[in-house]
């Protein structure tokens, strides 16, 4: 199995958990931005994913730990929050989580970071 390709059962697991997130696309995501929205912007991914590069203006509360801290950061559960990770996946599960814990308006960035770099907009690197 190659690095994008995933098992049946995680696919499952998406498939049923998307059917209760929201998801947009990119260039939703863009014209958000355009008209000025606020929201909170999460990567979801690894530590080592998010040393690679990230969105503009992200913050980095990854998979493993974002329902154990989400609170300290966003008490107020109708945050608007969008979340990605590297392709679309994870982030369905953070979103479906965050929402069994009273987030009341989260959103999936489908394609993630790498629809993201594959659209050609810019990242925020760690390299000065």
């Amino acid at each position: 199995m190659t690095q994008h390709e995933h098992a049946a059962a995680f696919l499952a697991l998406i498939d049923e958990a998307r059917s209760r997130v929201k998801e947009i696309s990119i260039p939703e995501y863009g014209e958000r931005l355009m008209r000025g929205e606020r929201h909170v912007l999460i990567d979801a991914r690894e530590d080592h994913e998010w040393a690679g590069g990230r969105l503009p203006g992200a913050l980095h509360l990854g998979r493993g730990i974002i329902e154990r801290d989400i609170e300290s950061f966003f008490a107020d559960r109708s945050t608007p929050i969008v979340c990605y990770c590297g392709g679309g996946y994870r982030s369905v599960l953070v979103c479906d989580s965050l929402q069994k814990m009273g987030y009341t308006n989260t959103v999936s960035l489908a394609g993630g970071y790498r629809g993201w770099q594959d659209a050609g907009l810019p990242v925020e690197t760690d390299e000065r």
